[in-house]
């Protein structure tokens, strides 16, 4: 039902020749999935002209990323700074989906099930977005669209010189666009933290916007500092970057936080600044980014999909943060390497992005896999 191909050549037009040339044929395929680096992204028109017209498929969801990614017959593979495409072709019911055009402003939503298909909506469906980061209501219509698909939602944050970097049916951008599937389309999916926790979880006990004041009644950078210790506290110039804030997921029942960057620490008024609004009684605690913790977490996250999924996997999108990668697995093409070792040569494409999405969550240094089974 699936099959995927991936390329790497000097320019788009050689790449696209040598990704077709190994996508295997797949004469029932009504379905394509395309991931392009960004250093293409100015001929997505033309990719995608030929895709349609080399395949046969006319119904086509992707985006340019930061970097793209991609698991078959010919190993694991991430691509970053060259011209790159993965491409997944997939043999669905006629009814199992529907595009998603592009939904710019939070007043233009009109999500509306396939009117042909009164059985669409019989439970929450997937949907997969690419959402814009030059749209600044991105978040706000994020949230739209899933209170209006009552779905599960997963993608990515994008971000591109080129304006109209999506394919949603055709080539788009500017907002958020993707596909929504049918409930009966069976999936697996979850993610996977690259950060672990240092010390335990504050309650905010005084805070201003993005501002935390105070943590458990005692200043916020007292708390930070005991947290991450007598070396980094000494010097808290150099935790950029290495130590983060995250918010606990309320009603977890697995532990989940969101990762939030520091803005700022000022020692004198003991306060920091995060990348999220706060409010009095929300809770919070500190994490570190951390490279093994990040492959254990990986590798024990796809094995746990595996399980829930057994032998019948047949395809998968995998969105990782552009800040994983090499840049925390230490070698080339290591992410996928592990989720290789784990599902063998399973069809897999997906993209490197500037925020995940994951049940309808947005979060930062993960990796959300998602297999149809």
């Amino acid at each position: 039902m699936f099959q995927a191909a991936h390329a790497q050549n000097v320019d788009w037009q050689s790449t696209l020749t040598d990704c077709l040339h190994e996508l295997a044929d797949n004469p029932n395929a009504n379905l394509g999935f395309v991931y392009v680096t960004d250093v293409i992204a100015p001929y997505l028109a033309p990719i995608l002209e030929a895709l349609k017209e080399e395949t046969g498929i006319d119904k086509w969801v992707g985006s340019a990323g930061l970097g793209v990614c991609a698991l078959g017959s010919t190993g694991a593979h991430e691509y970053f700074e060259v011209p790159a495409i993965a491409v997944m072709t997939a043999a669905l019911p006629e009814d199992g989906f529907e595009i998603l055009p592009t939904i710019d402003a939070v007043d233009s939503l009109e999500y509306d099930s396939d009117p042909v298909n009164d059985n669409f909506m019989t439970g929450p469906p997937l949907v997969l977005l690419h959402a814009d980061c030059a749209n600044e209501e991105v978040l706000e219509i994020i949230d739209d669209i899933a209170i209006e698909s009552e779905g599960y939602l997963i993608g990515g944050l994008t971000i591109s010189d080129t304006p109209k970097h999506h394919i949603a049916g055709e080539v788009t951008g500017g907002g958020v666009s993707g596909i929504v599937f049918n409930p009966e389309i069976t999936v697996a999916t979850a993610l996977s933290q690259g950060c672990r926790p240092i010390g335990e979880v504050h309650e905010i006990t005084e805070c201003a916007e993005n501002f935390v004041i105070g943590l458990d009644g005692k200043k916020a950078v007292e708390v930070f500092q005991e947290d991450i210790g007598e070396i980094l506290a000494r010097d808290l110039q150099k935790v950029g970057g290495f130590i983060h804030a995250a918010l606990p997921v309320v009603g977890s029942d697995t532990g989940d936080y969101v990762v939030r960057n520091l803005i700022g620490v000022d020692p004198e008024e003991g306060v920091i600044a995060i990348a999220a609004p706060v409010e009095h009684g929300d809770h919070l605690m500190f994490v570190s980014r951390d490279a093994n913790a990040a492959q254990k977490d990986l590798a024990e996250m796809v094995a746990g999909l595996k399980k829930r999924s057994g032998t019948n996997i047949k395809g998968g999108i995998y969105i990782s943060c552009i800040a994983r990668g090499p840049h925390m697995f230490g070698e080339a093409n290591a992410e996928m390497q592990i989720i290789e070792s784990i599902l063998g040569d399973i069809p897999i494409i997906g993209l490197y992005a500037n925020g995940e999405i994951s049940n309808n969550r947005l979060y930062s240094y993960t990796g959300v896999l998602t297999l149809f089974t």
